[in-house]
């Protein structure tokens, strides 16, 4: 049992908590006291859906090998705490990649299993569950299940997105995407309002296999919403850069005492990240780490948000209601004296949702984060999920750290087939604070 610090991207609630390695539960986890336990990543969700206060963790990064990958299938398995950083350095040598990734490979597999994370190419590949095979899933009665669409399929479509209230997830059978490059050959589109980019994204997104968009949240007038779509398509075999480049890590050695991300410096930097696109559509090779983690290579950058820590507001909302709903969200912010240092906007495809809690959904989703003002911002959230409801939407359990227990209830009106599932043992500040309260 460690005291180590085991903190979420969003630092709200920084202290010691307690954890366990894989194989202590697995000797001492059998028949376990209600709520003393929860699986742990690697602390990339941002809200608590990865702590447990009054339990301990079981730090999934103990158990982190490799243990098969079939270079002619892309067949990968691997324990939970493999990262995705350790698959690509196995995969892309042998011209296989994620099929669908985060905006960070410092995730692990399992919780990229347990929060059934998207990329930039849902329109064309789903979530990351869709690539699952199968997981093998240890419960706190000492049940070791084998699950897969066929096998054992309540737990597994309940444990895709399950927030690891299910069990622990032991293994993960993975297929990974054949490409001839991991590298992108990229299209940068600039547009100048956010009606421009709702005129384009359809066809966009009809001849790429990735598409995002940055947007800039602080422009307004005739410019408001304006922004840079950034398409994608892996380059070809002739691509001459390495495989595997080495770059400049930067990184962010202490949290200063305030926020360096705050409504000047965002102005500022929007208007240089806008004004560097030309306003025609730019393409270019680049490399697969600039493309998909942009940010990874500096080390906690979280921290330039100041001691208070960050919130992250991650919506998804029906097609037919995005153009006047981005609008509506972004504005609300900024009445409210926030500015949203990434501001991503992105169309998820027809894939139906695969886990019963998973996220990702037809629609379009935006995603704000703000430097913690207290009250304040707690405020402005309670007004983004009431904008969000009232079209349609739902708000990623994964990224947040306030959502009301009526707000989750509407965004995932199944939890009570997860919540029949859960493991007794397993439970998480996030689900106490939202399901746990609902009637049952």
């Amino acid at each position: 049992m460690t005291t180590s610090d085991y903190q979420s991207w969003g630092r709200l609630d920084r202290r010691a908590r307690r954890a366990i390695s894989v194989h202590a539960f697995e000797e001492e986890g059998r028949d376990a006291a209600p709520g003393a336990f929860l699986p742990f990543g690697n602390g990339r969700s941002y809200g608590d859906s990865c702590h447990n206060n009054a339990g301990a963790l079981i730090d999934s990064r103990t158990r982190s090998r490799i243990n098969s990958f079939d270079p002619g299938t892309g067949i990968l398995s691997c324990d939970p705490g493999v990262t995705l950083k350790q698959v690509l350095e196995r995969a892309i040598p042998n011209r296989f990649f994620l099929p669908v990734t985060p905006g960070t490979a410092f995730v692990t597999v399992g919780g990229a299993v347990a929060n059934d994370v998207h990329g930039k190419n849902h329109h064309a590949r789903g979530t990351f569950a869709h690539h699952v095979l199968g997981l093998t899933l240890l419960r706190s009665n000492g049940d070791l299940l084998v699950c897969s669409p066929r096998e054992n399929s309540d737990f597994f479509f309940a444990t895709i997105g399950g927030m690891g209230l299910t069990g622990l997830i032991l293994s993960v059978d993975l297929q990974l995407m054949k490409v001839p490059s991991a590298h992108i050959q990229q299209h940068a589109i600039r547009f100048d309002r956010l009606d421009d980019y709702f005129a384009m994204v359809d066809r966009i997104d009809s001849e790429h296999e990735y598409s995002v968009a940055w947007i800039d949240q602080l422009a307004t007038g005739k410019s408001m919403g304006r922004g840079v779509l950034l398409a994608g398509d892996h380059a070809d075999a002739s691509c001459e850069f390495p495989d595997m480049p080495r770059g400049l890590k930067l990184g962010v050695p202490f949290s200063p005492p305030f926020n360096l991300l705050n409504r000047l410096t965002l102005k500022g930097f929007n208007e240089l990240y806008y004004r560097k696109e030309k306003p025609v559509e730019i393409v270019s090779t680049v490399k697969w780490p600039g493309y998909f983690y942009p940010l990874d290579v500096i080390t906690n950058w979280n921290r330039l948000y100041g001691p208070k820590g960050l919130y992250q507001h991650q919506s998804v909302f029906p097609a037919e209601e995005a153009p006047a709903t981005t609008a509506l969200l972004m504005e609300t912010a900024r009445k409210a004296g926030h500015a949203s240092f990434l501001t991503v906007l992105k169309k998820f495809g027809d894939r139906p949702q695969r886990g019963i809690l998973s996220f990702a959904r037809p629609g379009f989703t935006l995603t704000l984060d703000f430097a913690n003002q207290g009250e304040r911002t707690l405020t402005l959230l309670d007004a983004l999920d009431a904008i969000v409801l009232e079209a349609g939407g739902a708000i990623n359990p994964y990224k947040d750290a306030h959502m009301s227990p009526e707000t989750f209830a509407a965004s995932f009106p199944d939890w009570k087939k997860l919540e029949a599932l859960r493991d007794p043992a397993m439970v998480s500040n996030f689900w106490k604070r939202t399901a746990l309260l609902l009637p049952k």
